[in-house]
């Protein structure tokens, strides 16, 4: 029987992290991308729930949960961890996007990790156009200085995640969606902090993931640009126990737009 609650988690720092806790089984943490709280996740989170108990959180500054002064990506590590001990002191987790990398980074930091599946993790590891612009975090800290939040999420989608102008023209007329977007524009740093320097068409250092020993899926989309490809490809050879699978039809919206055809690939994995 499948049951759901919810409730926070404090973290180290004292930030209360808000989630939804639903079925029962092996224990998945959620960990959504840029520009996304656990709503995202929603419907995947009930099609992984008959097989798992899935913690769907929303991340410091989003949805129901707190904030703290002086962002650090270590915070974010910090508060998978207390989610973790929630959980019985270990747990799977899923990461899409820039998320993928925060999950990837627990997983480096210690964290009792059993499994770990990260959808296209945004590195970029050669210098041919993929990803953001090299002044992207100077550029987004300065229109957020200036509260210009419909702005930084269009320069986000559009620089950052190479959308056409005219889709996100498309989407500023979605009732409720622009508005949504732009109530989260204040995190997009926190997830520029999450990549570091890991987007600036360098090759990926092995030895600043190497203590992330847990069995990794790392996936990517079928009809996602090369850039994710390479990216996925290359994550899996320097990871110690790592394979990359790319799963037909998907693209980079692949948790919010295709669950149905995303959950099947991570019900296998986390049930190994």
């Amino acid at each position: 029987m499948r049951t759901t609650s919810e409730t926070t988690v404090t973290s180290r720092d004292g930030t209360e992290i808000a989630f939804e806790r639903l079925g029962a089984g092996p224990a998945v943490i959620l960990v959504s991308s840029a520009l996304a709280d656990r709503s995202d996740a929603g419907r995947l989170a009930g099609l992984l729930a008959r097989h798992c108990t899935v913690i769907n959180y929303d991340r410091r500054g989003r949805g129901a949960s707190g904030d703290a002064a002086g962002y650090a990506a270590e915070r974010e590590v910090e508060d998978i961890a207390a989610l973790i001990d929630h959980a019985g002191g270990s747990a799977s987790l899923f990461g899409s996007s820039s998320g993928a990398v925060l999950a990837l980074r627990a997983a480096a930091a210690g964290l009792d990790i059993e499994r770990l599946a990260l959808y296209e993790p945004p590195f970029v590891i050669s210098d041919d156009g993929f990803g953001p612009p090299k002044d992207y975090a100077r550029h987004l800290d300065t229109l957020l200085a200036t509260d210009r939040r419909g702005d930084a999420v269009r320069y986000f989608m559009t620089k950052a995640q190479g959308m056409p102008a005219f889709m996100v023209t498309m989407m500023r007329l979605m009732p409720g969606v622009w508005s949504s977007l732009k109530a989260l524009a204040h995190t997009l740093p926190y997830d520029a902090a999450v990549m570091g320097d890991t987007q600036q068409g360098r090759p990926l250092e092995a030895g600043r993931w190497s203590a992330a020993t847990a069995p990794t899926l790392v996936l990517t989309g079928g009809k996602s640009p090369a850039g994710f490809h390479n990216a996925a490809r290359a994550l899996a050879q320097v990871l110690p126990n790592a394979e990359h699978r790319i799963l037909p039809g998907l693209n980079h919206g692949a948790v919010a737009m295709a669950p149905k055809k995303l959950a099947p690939a991570l019900v296998e994995f986390l049930h190994g």
